[in-house]
């Protein structure tokens, strides 16, 4: 049943993304980072209580996924993933990311708030296993319903 919702988490993720903004992809050296950001309303019920995740209108979610790029099959790699959200007149939201192990998946996730139609700009830092860091950053604008 467990795995049945982590495959459910993982999908709905992907496939509501687009909903919000297309899936994105950084590469850090030898790290394939995707990520993407969408409103918890989006979130099944059922997947966001088994989660912990809190469904609201105002609540939000990133989803971080980091693959090696220099291994076959780009196997899922651990990280220690922090960040903060800021809005356009400054004011910062800190970020804390939390791991979410799918079989050979691994996901961090984090959730925060927004003001409708705010725009938030995203400053994150991935140090992955292997010792290899770097810095991801992307905007976007959220809207409640």
């Amino acid at each position: 049943m467990k795995s049945r919702i982590l495959f459910l988490i993982s999908t709905v993720l992907m496939l509501m993304s687009p909903l919000s903004h297309a899936e994105q992809l950084k590469n850090i050296g030898s790290l394939e980072v995707h990520y993407s950001a969408l409103n918890a309303t989006f979130i099944p019920p059922a997947v966001a209580k088994s989660y912990g995740i809190k469904r609201s209108s105002v609540n939000a979610l990133i989803n971080i996924a980091i693959l090696d790029k220099n291994q076959a099959g780009k196997p899922a790699l651990t990280a220690n993933i922090t960040g903060k959200a800021r809005n356009l007149l400054g004011t910062t939201k800190p970020l804390t990311f939390r791991e979410v192990r799918e079989g050979k998946a691994i996901y961090y996730l984090a959730e925060f708030r927004f003001a409708n139609e705010e725009k938030l700009i995203f400053d994150i830092e991935v140090q992955a296993q292997g010792n290899r860091s770097g810095k991801l950053s992307f905007q976007q604008q959220f809207y409640s319903e």
